[in-house]
């Protein structure tokens, strides 16, 4: 039996993968992530775009200019929160742009399936104890596809100790979600808190009732880091 592989191992294989390629999707190879073993936080967007991909750098844009103002609310420095934790993708490889011309392209529920293995072993090798979920695409790893951003963002679900396998399974199996914090479901457990996409053409967040909801994700968010000291 082979001895299981590192996460330096793994990270080696998404870097070398062209399973997208060989198949036949048009995107741009070259995985882009962040992060190494004993991270406790662990942040999933949905694909990098074409400055992350030219510079493999997660959230390096106008969209990461926005989601780490929401992790500076929650008391985040965003180099440390770089240098700490990990940060991954759905998809890891840049999909190019939208035929209509508007935006990124969404990668497909094919490129998904492909890259799906490497996220599921990212999230078994690192454990983390907090996951952030950025987006549509994360989100749906976790809430079923008619779930709405207002349902669930503003929320937070907590995964008792007896539950911890079942994020790596991406399901809600034996979770609880939640209004808010509660410190005494802390110990031993683990905690995810979903996040609109950051992105300037998101309009969802232009309405004000949508925006309250995002501002009580990041006192969620504050309050788990103060007190794990993440």
């Amino acid at each position: 039996m082979n001895p299981p592989l590192t996460l330096a191992e793994l990270q080696e294989r998404i870097r070398a993968c062209r399973l997208c390629l060989d198949a036949g999707h048009e995107i741009t190879p070259g995985a882009v992530f962040s992060g190494t073993a004993g991270a406790e936080v662990m942040l999933i967007g949905q694909a990098p775009g074409i400055t992350e991909a030219q510079v493999k750098r997660p959230f390096n844009a106008s969209s990461g200019r926005r989601l780490f103002n929401w992790l500076g609310a929650a008391g985040w420095d965003e180099g440390e929160f770089r240098q700490r934790h990990y940060m991954s993708a759905v998809t890891k490889c840049y999909p190019g742009r939208n035929t209509s011309g508007r935006g990124d392209r969404v990668p497909s529920p094919a490129e998904q399936a492909l890259c799906r293995p490497f996220l599921e072993a990212e999230m078994a090798l690192v454990q983390p104890r907090l996951i952030i979920l950025v987006g549509g695409l994360a989100l749906k790893l976790f809430f079923p596809a008619s779930t709405r951003l207002t349902e669930i963002v503003g929320k937070a679900v907590y995964f008792p100790p007896e539950t911890l396998d079942n994020p790596v399974k991406f399901d809600l199996v034996g979770a609880e979600i939640l209004e808010g914090f509660d410190p005494a479901r802390l110990r031993n457990g683990r905690w995810l808190v979903p996040l609109p996409h950051p992105s300037g053409a998101n309009l969802w967040l232009n309405q004000p009732a949508h925006q309250a909801l995002v501002d009580r994700a990041i006192a969620i968010l504050a309050e788990i880091r103060a007190a794990w000291g993440l």
